[in-house]
């Protein structure tokens, strides 16, 4: 049964996405009093995601240096650099010109990862794109925004401890301790569960977006359209560099959803503490797009992928 309901939900992923976001958007008050779960979910995810790697896989930034790099330059100097000249050659208007940067240069999506599983991309290098990517923020935030931006970086790093590094090193220990035997009985019951996490977590999360919809103008649907342009265009910009100059499927898969996932929440508060009002449209409504795009682009991925055992 859980196996046919794996199946169910991997088919219809790219259905389900939008739809838990659109259920979250209606019960805004709801999502508000469950935020508290959203951590809990992540580090489900992230341990059922890590079950099947080993120690050894950790040491993946020896083996990946330049494509680490790769995807914070992409992430922080060419998106901000794309997001720049649209903004302007659209809007008159310095504040969305900073909103829609912003939107652009935050740190990948700690969601990534549950995309990089299901595509079977390669999770280590995954992980340590999000947590070098992380730690990197303040830095790059200043540089892009020209603000001292004060992030709380020990509650950052407590957040991605434990919804990342303790999963993660739980998982590899049940791999290791029971020498695969435990992974490969539960790992496949586990998976449908994980992608019910994931819709959770896009419901939950999507009642910040609701506020944001209650006064929909014209204007509004143009910063709405160019924040979906900018989703799109990061999601094929790493597709066509992940497939044409990488060339192996757990690679691509890996820098795809990095490339195009951005953490709105850290996004939300640096926006809304450090500027007006309206630089945290451009941030917020990045939120309707990047996870249906990843359910989008997930059945792009999915049939270029070619197992390589030399990836992790």
């Amino acid at each position: 049964m859980l196996e046919k309901l794996n199946v169910f939900l991997q088919k219809y992923i790219a259905i389900l996405t939008p739809l838990s976001l659109i259920v979250g958007v209606f019960l805004e008050s709801i999502g508000h009093h469950l935020l508290f779960l959203v951590s809990w979910l992540f580090a489900f995810m992230t341990f059922s995601g890590s079950l099947h790697m080993k120690f050894k896989d950790v040491k993946i930034f020896m083996k990946h240096p330049v494509l680490i790099l790769s995807s914070i330059l992409f992430l922080h100097l060419l998106m901000p650099l794309w997001a720049y000249f649209l903004s302007t050659v659209l809007f008159d208007d310095h504040l969305l010109t900073v909103g829609f940067v912003l939107a652009v240069a935050l740190p990948t999506g700690v969601t990534s990862v549950i995309w990089i599983n299901i595509c079977k991309g390669n999770l280590p290098l995954g992980l340590s794109i999000i947590l070098i990517d992380t730690l990197l923020s303040p830095i790059i935030l200043y540089i892009v925004s020209g603000e001292k931006i004060e992030l709380d970086v020990a509650s950052l790093i407590l957040k991605l401890l434990w919804m990342i590094v303790l999963p993660t090193i739980l998982g590899i220990l049940v791999n290791e301790l029971s020498k695969g035997a435990i992974p490969q009985k539960i790992g496949k019951k586990l998976a449908p569960f994980s992608k019910l996490c994931l819709f959770a977590v896009i419901l939950i999360n999507s009642s910040a977006i609701a506020p944001y919809l209650k006064d929909i103008n014209m204007h509004l649907f143009f910063v709405v359209l160019l924040v979906f342009l900018l989703a799109v265009s990061g999601y094929l910009f790493a597709y066509l560099i992940g497939r044409y100059l990488l060339k192996d499927g757990p690679q691509m898969a890996t820098f795809v959803f990095t490339g195009g996932m951005r953490n709105i929440a850290v996004g939300v508060i640096v926006a809304t503490t450090y500027f007006p009002g309206k630089v945290a449209m451009p941030v917020v409504f990045g939120m309707l797009f990047q996870q249906i795009l990843a359910s989008v682009f997930s059945k792009m991925v999915n049939p270029l992928y070619k197992p390589n055992k030399s990836t992790v």
